[in-house]
């Protein structure tokens, strides 16, 4: 039986209805966080609270954090920080040792060429050659007994940043989760994480807007319908150094120090985690182009979609979604 309100309609829509909203800066962004048939604001004052938090452990654009503490002490000692804050240095190394792009030790490299920062300038090739020198992720020591970690040449820096909000999405949903909370929108700047069914929808599936990589944030040129996902883009138009004619992005290639170049404007991938998406857009970025299997072995890995210079729109590896094209400026393929 379907219980009915005053108008004759089923109940279940009011969730809807009854949306619970805050917006909060951190993480060098504007966080966004929606729930859905929730009896308080707890929950979201809570989740921004842990969000307050990780950053506090794991930035690297102040003196002070458990990462801070380990790059201040590299080529010198190992330092013990957090289990959670170990966990996710530890996952980050062992990612960045399969030389896919992702490379956690980034952080020289990002700080030579400061782009997103109002210092941001084009370094000499001597600069990018001796920061090269210092990105090498198999000089780290990880000691899982202590949960120290040791950076074994002076002048070497994490830098989480390529990982750390798709982890820190996956523990908001984890703790709403934990108090059943039934539905809800995790956005932060842009990591988008959907969690249960969507109540906006008589299908209860969500729809996730393909930003326009060519306009300021906010224009989709494409929508997917979905259950319950994760939806992470890496793309070279948010951030980046307009020099001498020439425009440089802030994804950095660890092997050459220059941004990676290739005919992608973006990758979008729609995963279980976040903090999949985030590994799988840099894995599918630095690739240039759809991977022959990608995903195909794996459940938890829904599909991903290319944007390319040439205007192009690339579904890969769809299940259980369906893509449409919103903006006729640009083809789907």
């Amino acid at each position: 039986m379907t219980t009915l309100n005053d108008q004759g309609q089923p109940m279940t829509p009011q969730l809807a209805q009854q949306r619970r909203h805050a917006s909060h800066y951190a993480l060098g962004t504007d966080i966004d966080l929606t729930l859905f048939g929730s009896d308080t604001n707890d929950y979201l004052t809570q989740a921004n609270q842990l969000i307050d938090q990780y950053e506090d452990r794991l930035t690297v654009n102040r003196q002070q954090s458990e990462v801070m503490a380990i790059n201040h002490a590299a080529g010198d000692h190992p330092v013990q920080v957090s289990a959670a804050t170990y966990s996710l240095v530890k996952q980050a190394i062992l990612l960045s040792q399969q030389h896919f792009g992702f490379n956690a030790l980034i952080g020289p490299l990002v700080k030579l060429w400061r782009i997103g920062f109002d210092d941001a300038h084009l370094p000499n090739q001597a600069e990018i050659k001796a920061r090269l020198a210092l990105v090498d992720p198999f000089s780290v020591d990880l000691n899982d007994q202590n949960f120290s970690v040791y950076l074994q040449h002076a002048g070497m820096e994490l830098d989480l940043g390529g990982i750390a909000k798709g982890y820190i999405a996956d523990r908001i949903q984890d703790y709403w989760e934990a108090f059943g909370q039934r539905a809800g929108m995790i956005n932060l700047g842009g990591n988008l994480l959907m969690v249960g069914d969507s109540p906006l929808h008589a299908d209860k599936q969500w729809r996730v807007g393909i930003q326009n990589p060519l306009t300021p944030r906010g224009n989709a040129i494409a929508s997917v319908t979905i259950g319950p996902c994760s939806a992470v883009t890496s793309g070279i138009y948010e951030r980046h150094l307009d020099i001498n004619g020439k425009s440089y992005h802030h994804i950095l290639d660890s092997k050459t120090g220059y941004p990676r170049q290739n005919d992608l404007l973006s990758v979008t991938i729609l995963s279980k985690q976040s903090i999949d998406g985030e590994i799988e857009t840099t894995r599918l970025f630095f690739a240039g182009e759809p991977e022959a299997g990608w995903g195909e072995d794996r459940d938890d890995l829904y599909g991903a979609i290319f944007v390319t210079k040439d205007k192009k729109i690339q579904a890969v590896g769809l299940k259980d979604a369906t893509i449409k094209l919103l903006d006729p400026a640009f083809e789907l393929v």
